[in-house]
């Protein structure tokens, strides 16, 4: 099964989708080449920030290994607006990359030679067309 990840940089977020064994076996907070996941991202520096699993827990890089875990956790992380004291059991999952895990996200820290824009043109395609939109739709409320 496929694992879907979200590449961001600079509060921009390109998708991916790769094979289960160009990532398995890393953790929450593993860095990497780009090369690792696809070779257009020679000389690019990753870093997994986190992910969840194909039932929608997220990945914590607190718990050791792969499998679920309930944590009792306070406010932040997962937990709705909560008052002063409140502690809400949650089930997470472990910080390794396994087959259970659908989607991973993952931080540019250092880019390559090539901008993610020409590696994933169609995306960026997407976006223009998303701001060209918006821009219109703006233009239109002042009218």
């Amino acid at each position: 099964m496929p694992i879907k990840l979200n590449i961001s940089e600079k509060g921009k977020a390109w998708k991916l989708e790769v094979s289960e064994e160009a990532i398995s076996g890393k953790s929450v907070g593993d860095k990497f080449d780009g090369k690792e996941i696809k070779p257009e991202l020679e000389g690019y520096e990753l870093e997994i920030t986190g992910g969840s699993d194909n039932a929608g827990f997220p990945l914590s890089k607190n718990v050791e290994g792969l499998g679920l875990k309930a944590l009792i956790l306070k406010k932040g992380w997962g937990m709705r607006d909560s008052t002063e004291g409140l502690r809400l059991r949650k089930t997470v999952r472990g910080k390794v990359i396994s087959e259970t895990t659908s989607l991973v996200n993952i931080n540019v820290l250092k880019a390559g030679k090539k901008p993610l824009e020409e590696i994933f043109p169609e995306q960026a395609k997407k976006e223009e067309k998303a701001e060209a939109s918006k821009e219109e739709k703006a233009e239109e409320k002042k009218e």
